[in-house]
């Protein structure tokens, strides 16, 4: 099997645009959350969420769109996307700039594209409003490929040029998780050279605020400490919107450039709870298979793992299942094993989670970093023996296991290390 690296990571986040803004945050531990009015000023509930500086895409006409570069891309492009296009767009420019892939290759057969998004609520709603106004008769002519679940690998398949693989994974949180995994098998079984992972959600009041009715998100009003994985006092998850891309290729082609990579990604695996259509697993059986059989596939002991990037999402059962799950793989033994949720920063993304989070991952092992567990004050006692830092810390990172967990039990862990 081809060996898979990683060459280029995008962002578009709450904690910033662009790498140098995204390490700048996690070595400072900043947040990007806020209170806000997601269906506008006064009107509905005030939450704490994360929205991203420099974009306004929540109007239903693209052409009241603002982002960087806007006026780069042709106005017939931009009108098909969705209100979250715009930040796969801008984290996918600045992945393929890092990985110095040239564009015009892109359209080659042997690169591939796989995209992680829900659809945009919002637009939906909007789109079908109009309809029933015109008696079902009248609406947009690109209203299906700009709001339906889909709508990042429908665009971008058709700017890029791209000819080989092209899917849209739809697994809830575990989504862009799904679409990195099977974007390395497509590489390791020699289908494709090169892949690109992109993922995005609008972030918008119709993505965001339903979860109220599940009692998910916090109801903690201090951006500073609404969400706290791991913490004895966390009442719930912080939503954000949002994109993140990552280029993947073999490492024969990314060698045949002369391009080093940031990352290798060795290994992934899978496993469901069969438990419950929303809530985890009570003692973290799916997530720990999937860690378990992560580690077997590279054939890397638990010890040897340098951190590992948590699911946490603050959520009271979340956090207590996948702290179960560590100790129940012995991690609480592992001295050189730090454990932290960078969603303590980002929010949770929902289903560019995974995707954000394994490029934040590539970005710690380039950088020399373990990111601290912001706003843990008092862990809870079921994460006895976990090592949970919460600061910073500046250090050799070889390898590194992201987590995702997601609506009906689905788990899904990667495994990344440091490029020999």
């Amino acid at each position: 099997m081809n060996r898979v690296v990683i060459t280029g990571i995008g962002f578009a986040s709450c904690i910033g645009t662009g790498r140098e803004q995204v390490l700048s945050s996690l070595r400072d531990l900043r947040h990007g959350f806020a209170r806000r009015q997601l269906a506008g000023e006064g009107v509905g509930p005030e939450v704490v969420c994360g929205a991203v500086d420099g974009f306004d895409t929540q109007s239903c006409d693209f052409r009241d769109w603002t982002f960087p570069g806007v006026d780069r891309f042709d106005s017939g492009f931009v009108r098909g996307l969705a209100p979250h296009g715009p930040f796969a767009l801008i984290a996918l420019e600045e992945a393929l700039d890092q990985s110095g892939i040239d564009r015009a290759g892109i359209g080659d057969g042997r690169t591939g594209l796989f995209c992680a998004s829900p659809g945009s609520p919002r637009l939906l709603r909007h789109h079908l409003n109009e309809m029933a106004a015109t008696d079902w008769q009248r609406t947009s002519p690109l209203s299906v490929v700009s709001s339906v679940a889909g709508t990042l690998n429908f665009n971008l398949a058709a700017r890029y040029g791209i000819t080989g693989a092209n899917c849209g994974f739809v697994s809830a949180c575990t989504s862009s998780s799904h679409a990195l995994a099977y974007a390395f098998d497509e590489i390791a079984l020699g289908r494709q050279d090169k892949m690109l992972v992109v993922a995005a959600e609008d972030g918008s009041a119709e993505s965001l605020l339903p979860f109220l009715g599940m009692r998910a998100l916090s109801s903690n009003p201090d951006a500073d400490s609404a969400c706290r994985p791991f913490d004895l006092q966390r009442d719930g998850f912080v939503g954000s919107g949002g994109g993140a891309a990552l280029v993947l290729e073999s490492m024969d082609s990314a060698s045949g450039r002369s391009m080093p990579p940031l990352a290798e990604m060795r290994s992934w695996a899978q496993a469901s709870d069969g438990h419950s259509v929303a809530a985890p697993h009570p003692e973290g059986k799916g997530i720990a298979t999937a860690m378990a059989q992560c580690l077997e596939a590279a054939r890397v002991e638990p010890g040897a793992v340098d951190w590992i990037n948590a699911h946490a999402t603050s959520t009271p059962a979340g956090d207590r299942a996948e702290a179960l799950a560590l100790r129940s793989l012995g991690f609480a033994a592992c001295a050189n094993t730090l454990i932290s949720s960078t969603k303590g920063l980002t929010g949770h993304g929902l289903s560019f989670a995974g995707a954000l989070e394994a490029a934040i991952c590539v970005l710690c092992i380039d950088a020399g970093i373990v990111p601290g567990n912001a706003a843990l004050e008092q862990p809870d006692p079921v994460c006895d023996g976990l090592r949970l830092p919460t600061l910073t810390e500046k250090r050799t990172v070889k390898l590194v296991l992201n987590n995702t967990s997601g609506f009906g039990g689905s788990n899904v862990c990667h495994l990344f290390a440091k490029p020999e």
